[in-house]
């Protein structure tokens, strides 16, 4: 017998529907040795040494496993190929006690879970990357330094509860920085000017702006106040308008690279309306159950399988005229992709984009997004007729001699190309037919007052975007970086929005006047360039891990004693106290967050906070009525710990330690929420 071994469940049994015979696939439901929760479970003094334990919760896994491994002839590892899959494979060898068998263990990768995915792996197996694995170990090492050692810092300035990490402390920081940009930011008044135009005896009207004074091209805020605008309206009371330039041509408009797992996310933010933690725990699901390709990557890259699949189904479905000349390829833009991998696509062109396999309804909303984008990627370019029209308005009067220029465009889809399936929203404007040296019959001037703005809030689609530009986190990191900002309370979302609040601006003020490496960009993007050169086998983790701590933790001793104590910010809340009638604002004290009244000390009137029902979106495997929601432990040992459990208890008293929603495999990006236990 030949022993497969993945990391969940639901991959193991997608897996064994393609190869029975002489194979059992087992899961190990993610991660089997990890460090300890109790403790930093680092030797500093001894090069940094991990010390891995098998947590309680995997023990009976690991037995089982192992009894399966010694029986086998082979020990097959199916693991993710990323460095957390990597990891996973190394971590079961030692767990597994293989280290003295080698020849009974093999490694196996794939990018989708297919039938003939999997036997083309099996028939080319691999030896671990030990470099992969290494650079796993420098990442987990490194998150758990800083969590465990900055956490207790927050801690003993501010408050208990608090935690620091390498990749959420940046994202915050960009937060708070934008927040204090809007904050600070003075609106300027500028004016537009329209001019409402048309030829002689054509009802057909045309609106043209004013781009040009002169030889002078108009920016934003030319025009700055009334008496400006009012003194280019009277100079234009009498002036004649007519048509001196007229340019028609034809504009192409290339289609989208297929998704990475940042474009990914950011589109279903856009279009679909989910979180990142949505859209990563759905994609998990479709990669698992064989319907697209493996979802965490930064590269854009295609099998040429994929290019003949999708040739053909457009060919044979829409016409060839919709099906790209060439197949269409694009570069990755990431210097450190690794370009093994593929893009997120589907596993199966045929399945079509309503793919009827895919039952549950936000999946089949993400499986069709990736479908559409994909295809649409193999498919020709959208053509345009563009005409632009410039309008001079000559004035002559005493005090001045001007020239005005408005301009007037129009768009017309002559062929909609990969529009017909990645739908976008353009405006097509169609202008009546117009010739140079024309004149035009002024209909009104249309002046119109506006105001800068500040630049917007992130949202989570933006901020993700803006954390790969930097070169900051990977693909796995993202979605747990943004949930652990919000759950921290570090950041709130307000109609999808996110804004800092005031703990989530004073932890920030608090790292960045002690700890500015922590939360500076371009110090975080040399760091996770550092653990790509580790993967890469260019340097070692150690030395990485050593370069980093001993300033660090020299900084940490420093300014645990320099560093002054913060008071914990108090919250506004419309909540009024029922005792004398004042505003209640929410604190924060030893065991968590709580309303108390504002004329402290005269009234201490307290309340508890009510918890906010978070669901999760999916209806209780146990009683079919209620919905899953997230809890937290209000009792005993265990108090403050999250679990799932049914809305309608205690009518129902299903409850999980695990969100059923997660996949088993638990990435190191969540690393990045360490805090000491």
């Amino acid at each position: 017998m030949k022993l497969v071994i993945v990391e969940s469940p639901t991959k193991a049994k997608t897996i064994s529907n393609f190869i029975k015979d002489g194979y059992k696939v087992e899961s190990s439901f993610g991660h089997i040795r990890d460090l300890p929760r109790s403790k930093l479970g680092i030797d500093v003094d001894k090069n940094f040494e991990p010390q891995y334990v098998i947590p309680r919760k995997s023990s009976k896994t690991v037995a089982n496993l192992r009894k399966l491994a010694d029986k086998s002839e082979k020990v097959i590892l199916a693991t993710d190929e990323d460095r957390e899959g990597e990891a996973i494979s190394w971590h079961l060898t030692k767990a597994l006690k293989l280290e003295n068998t080698p020849e009974k263990i093999e490694r196996i990768v794939f990018h989708e879970i297919t039938k003939n995915a999997i036997e083309q792996a099996l028939k080319n197996p691999r030896q671990i990357d030990l470099a992969m694995v290494n650079a796993q170990q420098g990442r987990r090492v490194l998150d758990r330094l800083v969590g465990y050692k900055l956490s207790p810092f927050l801690w003993k300035k501010i408050f208990k509860g608090l935690s620091a990490g390498r990749v959420q402390s940046v994202a915050l920081k960009l937060i708070v920085e934008r927040e204090e940009e809007i904050e600070a930011f003075k609106a300027t008044e500028y004016w537009q000017l329209e001019a409402l135009l048309k030829k002689e005896n054509d009802a057909q009207t045309i609106e043209s702006r004013l781009v040009k004074i002169n030889d002078k091209v108009l920016s934003q805020l030319d025009i700055k106040n009334k008496e400006e605008i009012d003194e280019i309206l009277n100079e234009l009371k009498n002036a004649n308008f007519i048509i001196t330039k007229k340019e028609s041509k034809e504009s192409r408009k290339n289609p989208l690279p297929p998704f990475t797992t940042s474009t990914l996310q950011q589109e279903a933010a856009k279009r679909l309306g989910f979180s990142a933690k949505k859209t990563m725990l759905m994609a998990q699901r479709l990669y698992e159950n064989g319907f697209i390709t493996y979802m965490r990557t930064d590269s854009v890259n295609l099998s040429q399988e994929s290019l003949i699949a999708a040739k053909k189904w457009l060919t044979e479905n829409l016409g060839a005229e919709y099906s790209a000349d060439a197949p269409r390829t694009f570069k990755t833009k990431s210097r450190l992709a690794q370009e093994a991998h593929e893009a997120v696509r589907p596993t199966d062109m045929n399945m079509g984009q309503d793919n009827n396999s895919v039952t549950d309804a936000s999946e089949k909303k993400l499986y069709t997004l990736i479908w559409q984008r994909f295809m649409a990627s193999q498919m020709p370019q959208a053509i345009f007729e563009t005409t632009q029209v410039d309008i001079q308005a000559k004035t002559d009067t005493q005090n001045t001699s001007r020239n005005f220029t408005f301009r007037v465009n129009g768009n017309i889809l002559r062929f909609d190309g990969y529009l017909k399936i990645w739908k976008q929203k353009f405006e097509e404007k169609e202008l009546p037919e117009l010739k140079e040296n024309e004149p035009l019959n002024l209909i009104e001037l249309k002046p119109s007052q506006h105001f800068t703005e500040p630049p917007a809030r992130y949202n989570e689609a933006s901020l993700i975007k803006t954390l790969e530009e930097y070169g900051i986190g990977r693909p796995s990191t993202y979605a747990p970086t943004l949930s652990v900002i919000q759950e921290r309370h570090y950041v709130e979302k307000q109609e999808g929005r996110l804004h800092p609040t005031d703990t989530g601006k004073l932890v920030n003020k608090v790292l960045k006047e002690n700890f500015p490496e922590i939360v500076d960009v371009n110090f975080t993007a040399k760091m996770e360039e550092s653990l790509d050169e580790i993967a890469e086998n260019k340097i070692d983790w150690h030395e990485v891990i050593r370069n980093f701590y001993e300033p660090f933790a020299k900084n940490l001793e420093q300014k645990y004693i320099e560093a002054p104590s913060e008071k914990p910010p108090e919250e506004k809340t419309d909540v009024v106290c029922d005792k004398c009638g004042k505003p209640m604002v929410i604190k924060t004290g030893r065991f968590g967050r709580f309303l108390a009244c504002s004329g402290f000390p005269e009234c201490k009137n307290t309340k508890a906070i009510k918890p906010e029902v978070k669901k999760i979106g999916m209806a209780c495997p146990k009683c079919k009525e209620g919905d899953v929601i997230e809890k937290r432990v209000t009792k005993g040992r265990a108090r403050g710990k999250i679990f799932w459990g049914c809305s309608r208890y205690p009518k129902c008293d299903y409850a999980s330690w695990t969100n059923p929603l997660e996949p088993q495999k638990e990435k190191s990006a969540d690393a990045d929420k360490e805090t000491k236990e």
